[in-house]
């Protein structure tokens, strides 16, 4: 049952959110991430959508021309700010900046929590040039990250808060594509997460170090349709 708004639930996640991180399953979700955007972003003006503590964002920044984040959390904003990035706050159904301002927008575990998923898409849609590329990720009900979620239940976030205190939507690729506004053209998909049954796999040596080149190769191939991170590859027509 939701309990908490975003904002009061990411802040309440900040001071857990990078615990395990930065090494095994989480640090292999941010490169399949970021690796997928490099060619992307670089030379060009970027925005993330929901960039949390700001892990994805400083990775950006070296690449591209510049880098900025929103995020609702204040708590998460903290530590981006701390690592010197450029973030504000604020929400993805209004976001404060001029139409037609960056080349590539992206947005990564953020969609699938916001209920007004057309006026998020419409407002990415709105700050990107004509011809820019969004990146926009969703999550799967049909990969196995939805089982594994299924048959685990949801985690823990805090001492008190479990992950389905906040509002969660799982969407098929035929479900994203409607979502879509007119000017915004689907171009195709990737698969973050297509093998992986659970996450301490990738704590097993040999396992974790086939599974982690399993998913670099799938996540571009019709495979991805099948990945529990859903990532639309999609362009601003002119």
């Amino acid at each position: 049952m939701v309990e908490k708004d975003n904002r009061s639930y990411y802040d309440e996640f900040a001071d857990w959110y990078e615990d395990h991180r930065h090494d095994g399953y989480h640090r292999l979700i941010d490169d399949l991430q970021v690796d997928l955007l490099r060619r992307e972003v670089e030379g060009g003006d970027v925005l993330e959508v929901g960039c949390g503590t700001g892990l994805l964002l400083h990775r950006i920044e070296s690449l591209a021309r510049s880098a900025r984040g929103i995020d609702i959390s204040p708590g998460m904003l903290e530590q981006a700010k701390e690592r010197g990035l450029d973030v504000v706050q604020g929400c993805a159904t209004d976001l404060p900046f001029d139409d037609e301002s960056f080349d590539v927008v992206y947005s990564f575990k953020v969609l699938a929590h916001v209920e007004d998923i057309e006026d998020a898409l419409s407002e990415c849609g709105r700050v990107v040039r004509p011809g820019g590329r969004l990146f926009l990720e969703f999550y799967n009900p049909n990969s196995l990250r939805y089982m594994a979620k299924r048959l685990a239940g949801p985690k823990k976030i805090s001492t008190a808060t479990r992950e389905s205190a906040v509002f969660t939507r799982w969407d098929t690729p035929d479900q994203v594509e409607d979502y879509l506004p007119s000017d915004i053209e689907l171009k195709g998909w990737a698969g973050v997460r297509i093998f992986t049954p659970a996450a301490f796999f990738h704590r097993l040596p040999v396992v974790g170090t086939a599974l982690r080149t399993l998913e670099f190769v799938g996540r571009d191939t019709p495979l991805s349709r099948f990945g529990g991170f859903l990532v639309a590859r999609a362009t601003k027509t002119a």
